[in-house]
């Protein structure tokens, strides 16, 4: 870095160093491949330049013995020396790979929060919607998308009509799920959703881990003045006694199947061109995760933990093997109840994290922690940790998937604890040891 504060002899010097270095890789990678000629002369030109070296011969000296080798380099370097930039570029890269992979696999692991089981903890993708003239203009948009992962979904009327919306028979909005990219690279899941205007479609496809979340889009852009859209499409049912219905090949998973869909007028009107809906997605909370740290340390009741389900059945059986975070609950030997909104452990109100007090008494956004009706937390049953494993819990109960549906955390699937918020550059960016 500070090359130009040493002395033109100093330089040299170093150069000759240099030099022997790439000559020392000629000879232990090429070796097998020159004449005994070729050896015998790459050996002596190396020699001349140490000699040199060693010897603090004079500058001009040791110039002629660094020239020389460079020239017998040329005729025995092969793809060592002269190195095109585009090895070197590949040998940047192979390198840089082989140290991120190695700080993945045993230090620090990149995580991204999918869901808002955590909530409001940790934060999975949300939403927010725009009403007609509030869009940001192109310069917002692109500093909302850089600072905050925002990207725009905007759903247009393709035609003059009243609004349709398709429902199974149970009156949710359906969907299926197909394959896609996430910023255009690693596979992921889409979920795709049609809407009809004056008998002509339009779709409109978001992350399916946004799927608990898009409700509340739904219900924002459709609800009129009723308080959801559930409400909305019960009284469309109750108008149409014989609605447009059609097949719909539903993807979910592995499996596809067809189901019958229903298309329920919503009574709201729109002419071609109109925004039906517009709301920006912002990405999950991005995190550094630590794996290093329970290699030495037991994980602690309390803290947030991340861990595979490879293991774990409910997954198994559905052959998806992925990263989750939840906040442990409970340790092997451990007693667990909820008496709703308070999460009992060995009999006492559980502690170890500001996470539980605000969920037991339903402050800053902590909804409480709820019973199963058919799960391993039911009212009035306790269960004991068995060894080896972890009890996890979603901090946003009512919305989380959690131990108390596919039961318990096998100890060696623990990867590690959340570090550090990277992404995005709001409020929460920072350390996560103190949530």
């Amino acid at each position: 870095m500070f090359d130009f504060l040493h002395s033109p002899e100093k330089k040299l010097r170093k150069s000759a160093t240099q030099w022997l270095e790439v000559a020392d890789r000629v000879d232990k990678f090429r070796r097998d491949q020159l004449t005994e000629a070729q050896n015998l002369q790459l050996r002596a030109a190396t020699d001349s330049v140490k000699a040199r070296l060693k010897g603090k011969a004079e500058p001009s000296q040791l110039k002629l013995a660094i020239d020389s080798l460079e020239g017998v380099l040329r005729q025995t370097g092969g793809r060592i020396y002269p190195a095109s930039s585009m090895v070197e570029n590949v040998e940047f890269f192979l390198v840089a790979a082989i140290v991120i992979l190695g700080l993945r696999a045993y230090f620090i692991q990149p995580f991204k929060i999918p869901t808002n089981s955590m909530w409001p903890s940790y934060y999975g993708m949300t939403a927010q919607v725009f009403k007609p003239g509030e869009e940001p203009g192109v310069i917002r948009k692109a500093l909302r998308l850089v600072a905050l992962g925002a990207i725009n979904h905007t759903l247009l009327s393709p035609a003059d009509g009243e609004v349709m919306i398709p429902v199974f028979n149970n009156l949710q909005v359906a969907y299926t799920d197909k394959p896609g990219r996430s910023l255009g690279i690693f596979p992921t899941t889409l979920r795709e959703y049609s809407f009809r205007v004056g008998g002509q479609t339009a779709t409109l496809t978001v992350p399916a881990d946004f799927q608990g979340d898009f409700a509340q889009v739904l219900d924002d852009a459709f609800r009129g003045s009723e308080p959801d859209l559930l409400s909305v499409l019960r009284k469309a049912a109750t108008r149409t006694p014989a609605p447009e219905h059609s097949t719909l090949m539903v993807r979910s998973g592995a499996q596809t199947v067809a189901r019958e869909v229903y298309w329920l007028p919503i009574g709201r009107k729109a002419h071609q061109g109109d925004k039906l809906l517009s709301f920006d997605l912002l990405t999950g909370d991005m995190l550094l995760v630590d794996r290093l740290s329970y290699n030495f340390f037991a994980p602690k009741v309390g803290s947030g933990f991340v861990f595979r389900t490879s293991n774990i059945e409910d997954y198994k059986a559905k052959k998806s093997d992925i990263y989750l975070v939840k906040r442990l609950v409970g340790i092997p030997g451990d007693v667990l109840e909820i008496k709703a909104p308070v999460l009992f452990r060995n009999g006492s109100p559980i502690d170890g994290s500001p996470a539980f007090a605000l969920n037991a008494r339903r402050e800053d956004n902590y909804p409480g922690y709820t019973n199963t009706t058919d799960g391993l937390l039911p009212r009035g049953i306790s269960l004991t940790v068995p060894a080896h494993a972890f009890f996890a819990l979603g901090d946003n109960s009512p919305r989380s998937y959690d131990s108390r549906y596919w039961g318990f955390v096998p100890e060696k699937d623990v990867v590690g604890h959340p570090l550090f918020i990277y992404y995005p550059l709001s409020s929460r960016w920072g350390n996560l040891l103190s949530r």
